[in-house]
């Protein structure tokens, strides 16, 4: 484990954002008001909105980007290294919503722990969400924190590097040595961090008491292609199931918790929740062979299909 000092963190935010809308404004008073000493930075791509100019009536620091050169990991990276004065950096994405003025600075408290070397916060369900929405939610941000290192990869398997970029933060000089972001990735960027973290001996912190507004209802179509995405991250980054194990016991779990979930609560919704775990499965393992796919067929499959124009 490195050592370090008495840690007194710098802390600062970050938030890519393209065309985040009317509600932008309330957003950065919500972030601003948890963490008022914190360096805000928006790193905007090209937003054809007021986004700019209301990141600076705030007091950030504002990065504008090309749009066609935004990526999940390089862009974070960049926002990480440009932020060279700050001990700690915490990722939020512009649809993450602070639950109280008290989220992110419960999130950074993780650092008092020298072990730590990155954090997320629990994301709860809109009020708009739907019964498979929420129980996404509920199953990957249960209500009891927890600290994870490399000795619990036996048994929490993948779930280990579990991290969200939604409403995370990172003791930034550990994950720079570590080898930082990952550039090029689909998605997932956020695991890959927490991989290298743990394969550095850096221990990964979820505050369940820090909490943002943050779920999607997405189609069955969106579904699938997000899984075809996935499926693509562990084809191309296979160390990543050789390190932390195959993803498919975490399946079957969240399959059975929200069969039981549904069950409750939306009945009406299993035959959905049962075409979409087909959907799912099938974009996954579409993903996994993306190698023998044409750019064409990808890019309809892709949720991202931009990612195939790099």
């Amino acid at each position: 484990m490195p050592s370090i000092s008495v840690f007194s963190p710098s802390v600062a935010v970050c938030v890519p954002t393209l065309n985040p809308g009317a509600d932008f404004a309330r957003w950065l008073g919500l972030v601003t008001a948890s963490l008022p000493e914190a360096t805000l930075l928006v790193v905007d791509s090209s937003s054809e909105d007021s986004t700019v100019a209301l990141a600076r009536q705030a007091g950030a620091d504002t990065l504008v980007i090309p749009r066609q050169s935004f990526n999940h990991g390089a862009t974070r990276d960049m926002a990480l290294r440009h932020l060279a004065t700050s001990d700690v950096v915490v990722f939020l994405t512009q649809d993450a919503v602070p639950a109280d003025h008290q989220a992110l600075a419960t999130l950074v408290k993780a650092f008092e722990n020298p072990q730590v070397g990155a954090a997320f916060g629990r994301q709860l369900p809109h009020n708009d969400a739907t019964p498979i929405a929420a129980h996404a939610r509920l199953f990957n941000y249960p209500s009891v924190s927890r600290l994870v290192d490399a000795g619990d990869i036996p048994s929490l398997g993948i779930k280990t590097a579990f991290l969200s970029n939604s409403f995370a933060a990172y003791r930034r000089q550990a994950l720079i040595e570590a080898g930082g972001f990952p550039h090029g990735t689909i998605l997932s960027e956020d695991m890959i961090a927490g991989a290298r973290l743990l394969k550095a001996g850096w221990a990964l912190a979820y505050q369940a008491d820090a909490c943002v507004y943050h779920s999607h209802n997405y189609t069955l179509l969106e579904e699938a292609k997000r899984y075809f995405d996935i499926g693509v991250l562990h084809a191309r980054e296979s160390w990543l199931l050789r390190s932390l194990g195959k993803p498919e016991g975490e399946g079957l779990r969240f399959v059975s918790s929200e069969t039981r979930y549904l069950w409750r609560h939306s009945p009406f919704s299993l035959p959905e929740a049962a075409l979409r775990t087909l959907l799912k499965y099938m974009g996954y393992r579409l993903g996994q062979i993306e190698r023998r796919l044409p750019v064409w067929l990808k890019r309809r499959l892709s949720m991202h299909s931009s990612y195939w124009s790099l």
